[in-house]
């Protein structure tokens, strides 16, 4: 069985961690957090959406982690191969499944920024007119060329990257782009925070209501925290199967969480302070974070250009997710061998744009199909964050809990000064598949 070549393995620790950061947090934190916890509670949603992340997905993460570095192989075959049963592979292609659709939705948001980037782009150079409050999202969506032409764009940078492999393509960008990405969002935050009525916008996020939190809100901040991490696809798996031999897993998976916690709250002051001077409304859905922050730039000197560069650095986080989704097709279908990567990367991608474009007329062409959980678009966000991701990691707890030896698990886990493998060991055997059945089985008789 093929374990992953030298061109696909990271380089770095520090390139592995910023790479799966970058992954995890992409369009989880700075896109979709603010607009769910408008939707579903504010502080009282944050506040679920921590206690889910640290005491759920945190050991979750951990154990994808462990998974990858033990098996270091593609994940239709990484389950058979460590429990020597091979129906358990079941689990790698039913992470492939929930991959497939989620790079499907997330390429349309990804369309969507590129757009923004030309219309901004434009206007710095003079061929477009009006500012940058004159961008009006609810226009840009509704346009099904711009909008696939947009989608097609994201998936082709995608699709070049991936091409390029992990160590050439994606570990040094990494490096310069997810720093400056924390730099623009503490910026953003302190502009928004300076504006009129951003007080109110501040107790929205941080102060829990909890008679704001609906049922509904706890059950999609369990998925949001799913989502965010990118858990339940074993996406994190393939990623940590290419890591270095000394990378530590507690510590990159800790180090993610925070990174990904910090981008949230980051992502939260930066929306709900301006949402009052500008006069929108926490529920905005899915453009929130496209209508708030182009005007909190329009009150910045050079704004327009600041704004470019955040756009720019906000894209290369989104591509660090989708990145990792088609990552994890290719590397199911070369079976690691790197020949096969450019031909497999093609398909993957037309594929992908193909079973997408729904998604993408569901703001336009299409925007009177409802059903579900509402359009095409939410379906299939609903499909994989609540349905599929928390499915996904129930049955890998079960791999990991019932079928993996202890003392394999020990070994990879490393040095355990502070003797958390035994508790960790525990609450994946035995409290976390409870709990997300139990979570999962409320969803489906809300």
């Amino acid at each position: 069985m093929n374990e992953v070549s030298k061109q696909s393995q990271w380089k770095t620790s520090t390139g592995f961690i910023l790479a799966s950061a970058g992954s995890a947090i992409g369009l989880g934190a700075m896109w979709k957090f603010p607009y769910m916890a408008g939707v579903y509670g504010g502080g009282a949603f944050l506040l679920m959406f921590l206690v889910f992340t640290i005491f759920i997905g945190l050991p979750l993460l951990i154990m994808e982690f462990t998974i990858g570095k033990l098996g270091r192989t593609y994940t239709t075959a990484i389950f058979g191969k460590l429990s020597g049963k091979k129906w358990t592979n079941i689990i790698g292609w039913s992470g492939n499944l929930a991959v497939f659709v989620l790079f499907g939705f997330y390429s349309v948001v990804g369309g969507w920024i590129i757009i923004y980037i030309a219309q901004v782009a434009m206007q710095l150079v003079g061929l477009g007119s009006g500012t940058l409050g004159s961008i009006h999202f609810d226009q840009v969506i509704s346009n099904p060329v711009y909008t696939i032409i947009g989608q097609g764009i994201f998936i082709l940078i995608t699709m070049v990257i991936v091409m390029l492999g992990v160590e050439h393509g994606l570990e040094k960008a990494s490096k310069v782009m997810m720093p400056l990405l924390f730099v623009f969002l503490i910026l953003i935050v302190i502009k928004s925070l300076s504006l009129d009525g951003a007080a109110e916008g501040v107790r929205f996020i941080l102060e829990p209501r909890m008679e704001d939190l609906s049922m509904q809100g706890v059950l999609f901040a369990l998925g949001q925290s799913f989502f965010a991490l990118s858990l339940g696809t074993t996406g994190m798996i393939t990623y940590a199967s290419y890591a270095p031999k000394e990378m530590t897993i507690k510590t990159s998976a800790l180090s993610i969480v925070i990174m990904n916690i910090i981008v949230s709250l980051l992502a939260g002051l930066a929306i709900f302070p301006a949402i009052n001077a500008f006069g929108y409304k926490p529920e905005e859905g899915p453009g929130l974070l496209f209508k708030v922050l182009p005007r909190v730039f329009e009150q910045m000197s050079f704004g327009a250009g600041f704004y470019l560069i955040f756009l720019i650095l906000f894209l290369f986080a989104a591509l660090t997710s989708s990145i990792s989704l088609l990552e994890l097709n290719v590397s199911i279908f070369t079976k690691n061998d790197n020949r096969k990567r450019t031909k497999v990367a093609v398909i993957g991608s037309v594929l992908v744009f193909l079973i997408s474009i729904p998604a993408t007329l569901s703001f336009s062409s299409l925007s009177g199909i409802h059903f579900g959980a509402g359009s095409i678009f939410d379906n299939m966000d609903f499909l994989v964050s609540n349905i599929l991701m928390p499915l996904g990691a129930f049955a890998t707890t079960l791999f990991v809990g019932q079928l993996l030896k202890m003392k394999d698990l020990e070994k990879v886990f490393g040095r355990d000064r502070l003797k958390l493998f035994v508790p960790w060991y525990y609450l994946v055997k035995y409290v976390l598949p409870v709990v997300i059945l139990l979570v999962f089985v409320m969803q489906l008789f809300k």
